[in-house]
């Protein structure tokens, strides 16, 4: 994944984060520089401080040094896009032959634990895989709301390689991402799939022709976050919500779940700015609340 570089200026500006090639854009208001620290604390909407502060280091791949990313505040009031960012492939394998039999569950557990994590922010986040995302890359990408890639991009889940599994949460996610025989196929051969593929087997949303300066499916997935970020933020949280928690029930369920979700956006200002911005023939202006 990518080298992220990108800009935040006021509040609702556009955020960042990357793993090898491979960022992650979010909603909200700052950018990680390299190692996945953010410089200050980050200001939202409302000017809340949001700041991460979990341990994390990748898995499979190149080396990788230990990184920081986190935040102590999720709700929809102090962030909006998330941004992320970190120069590696994934774990370093010299690391891992060096590791007592007993600390590679606990590891695995906690790379688990942060990748979870922000496939729970209540935040849209967006994948931009303009190089390599092999195994925890991937794993990182498949955790995100939206995936895009350059055509040169390279992404696979190769652990089998290595007589492991993949043990970021990729034996669940890229199955219904993809469906349950083609993931099988991608995971038994290790595939490694450019973006052109990877496009073609519904693994990522959109694929670009990279650009010279290397950070194409970046450039796109700052796109995607500028037209998510005039939305209410409170509806885009709950719409979350209710896609990822409704497609793992029946429709039935999930229709139950929407109807709840719909409900926390009628109390809100937001729904009345919403309305009367559309009277008026203007920009609504939402607070998250």
């Amino acid at each position: 994944m990518a080298a992220a570089a990108a800009a935040a200026a006021a509040p609702g500006a556009l955020g960042t984060l990357q793993a090898g090639r491979a960022r992650l854009v979010a909603a909200c208001c700052a950018r990680l520089g390299p190692g996945w620290r953010l410089p200050g604390p980050w200001t939202g909407p409302r000017g809340g401080p949001a700041t991460w502060a979990r341990g994390w280091t990748p898995a499979i791949g190149g080396p990788a040094s230990r990184r920081g990313f986190g935040s102590e505040v999720k709700t929809e009031d102090e962030l909006r896009v998330r941004y992320l960012e970190e120069e590696n492939r994934g774990a370093d394998l010299k690391e891992r032959v060096k590791m007592n039999p007993s600390e590679v569950g606990p590891f695995v557990s906690k790379i688990r634990a942060v990748i979870n994590e922000i496939a729970n922010l209540p935040v849209p986040t967006i994948a931009a895989i303009d190089g390599l995302a092999l195994g925890g890359g991937l794993e990182l990408a498949l955790a995100c709301d939206i995936r895009v890639a350059a055509s040169s991009a390279k992404m696979g889940l190769v652990e089998t390689k290595l007589a492991i599994i993949p043990g970021g949460g990729g034996t669940q996610r890229l199955p219904r991402a993809i469906g349950m025989s083609l993931a099988k196929e991608l995971i038994f051969s290790a595939r490694v799939l450019d973006g052109q593929e990877a496009k073609a087997v519904g693994l990522i949303s959109h694929v670009l022709e990279q650009n010279q300066e290397g950070d194409a499916a970046y450039r796109k997935a700052l796109d995607l976050a500028r037209e998510f970020l005039p939305q209410g933020p409170v509806a885009m949280r709950v719409a979350k919500l209710a896609i990822n928690q409704g497609m793992e029930v029946d429709l039935v369920t999930g229709l139950a779940i929407e109807e709840a979700c719909y409900a926390q956006t009628i109390p809100t200002k937001d729904r009345l700015e919403g309305l009367l911005a559309f009277k008026e023939k203007r920009t609504p202006r939402y607070k998250g609340e």
